[in-house]
């Protein structure tokens, strides 16, 4: 185990929530867009929210070749972003007539963005990413107190 190991750890922990901040602050510019993409058919659809999937970091082969001699530690190894997928919840139907996205009936689609879940979601990255912070602020001031020791 590495001595800058707990600090890897926080750090990918803080680009993936940086990403998710940025990912709900990309959903929240978008929420009123009709016209995001062009689907098959020719015709614009509306901007279809995006989430982050994250997963633990265990890539690398160290961590592999640890586990099959039976010597794998329990220790964290971090987090890191799979990819963004996208929300295939429908979209939303709302009567707005003098839209002019608005179909023959007067309908018009809307982003399947809902505001309370966005804003739920980017508290939730806010939280993690202080908590990270805070964590490694304590790795740091513990390696700073190792090597006052160390002067003595």
């Amino acid at each position: 185990m590495s001595l800058f190991h707990g600090l890897e750890t926080s750090a990918s922990a803080l680009t993936s929530q940086r990403l998710r901040m940025d990912v709900v602050s990309s959903n929240m510019a978008n929420q009123n867009s009709t016209r995001a993409t062009m689907n098959e058919d020719g015709d614009w659809e509306p901007y279809r929210r995006r989430m982050t999937s994250m997963s633990p970091n265990e890539s690398n082969f160290q961590n592999h070749f640890n586990h099959a001699l039976g010597r794998a530690t329990e220790t964290g190894q971090g987090v890191r972003v799979d990819g963004i997928v996208e929300d295939e919840t429908p979209f939303q139907e709302v009567y707005r007539p003098e839209h002019p996205d608005a179909d023959e009936d007067g309908y018009v689609q809307m982003p399947n963005v809902d505001p309370l879940k966005e804003m739920i979601d980017l508290m939730s990255a806010t939280r993690s990413y202080e908590a990270n912070v805070t964590a490694m602020d304590a790795n740091k001031n513990m390696m700073l107190k190792g090597l006052e020791i160390g002067q003595q």
